[in-house]
């Protein structure tokens, strides 16, 4: 079976050697480059499976090179993930907006890293071969054609913006939404929402769920993620 290949950008080169024996143990094929025009360049080349990006890079940003990448026709469906410094959370949340998968902050376990990036990969291998319907989560069905929520036989309801949220979270399980992803999907629905409205929604959201439900997580500074309970 073929190695998936990855290429990170990163110019420290002690985090760069953890990474790579990590991706190694890992099954991966990794390339590294050290600056972000030589790193951009790679990605065009090598078009891999999946890119680690370093926030702060010679050349060209990681931010630059994310963008460069998502508006290019043969690059924007390699998944990307971040690294960034702690106290860069502005540059995180416009990594995301930019459409990063996913980010890790140093310092960081390689274990967790390669964990991210499966999970990562894994989403991206998950096309559904016709359009969602109902989508379950644990007890519930989320009825998508009939804007309805249902535990079990009983039906909960839900505001048109709630259920936009969480039809959101749901076709994207894992990965971290900004709150402007999730005002994204809801500025036709059934309020003017800014946004700091969005916590007030999730609020109601995670209330009407139950208190036992806790997949929606708040990814501190940044916005929110959706996990299964059981993972």
């Amino acid at each position: 079976m073929q190695k998936q290949k990855i290429v990170l950008v990163e110019d420290e080169e002690d985090i760069a050697a953890i990474i790579k024996l990590q991706a190694e143990i890992s099954g991966y094929k990794l390339v590294v480059e050290v600056d972000g025009l030589n790193g951009y360049r790679m990605i065009e080349k090598e078009k891999p499976d999946l890119a680690i990006l370093d926030i702060m890079l010679p050349g060209l940003s990681g931010l630059d090179i994310c963008r460069k990448m998502k508006s290019h026709a043969d690059l924007k469906h390699i998944p990307v993930i971040m690294l960034s410094a702690k106290g860069e959370e502005i540059d995180i949340v416009l990594g995301l907006e930019l459409g990063a998968d996913d980010y890790v902050t140093k310092p960081f376990s390689p274990k967790v890293l390669f964990s991210r990036v499966g999970a990562v990969l894994r989403r991206k291998s998950e096309v559904p071969e016709e359009p969602v319907k109902n989508i379950e989560f644990g007890p519930f069905t989320l009825e998508v054609d009939h804007y309805l929520l249902r535990k079990h036989d009983k039906v909960i309801s839900l505001t048109l913006s709630e259920f936009s949220i969480l039809k959101r979270f749901l076709l994207n399980k894992g990965k971290v939404l900004t709150r402007n992803h999730l005002l994204d999907d809801i500025q036709n629905s059934d309020a003017f929402i800014v946004d700091r409205n969005i916590d007030v929604h999730i609020a109601a959201l995670r209330k009407k769920l139950g208190p036992n439900f806790n997949s929606i997580e708040t990814v501190r500074g940044v916005g929110y993620r959706f996990v299964d309970e059981e993972d």
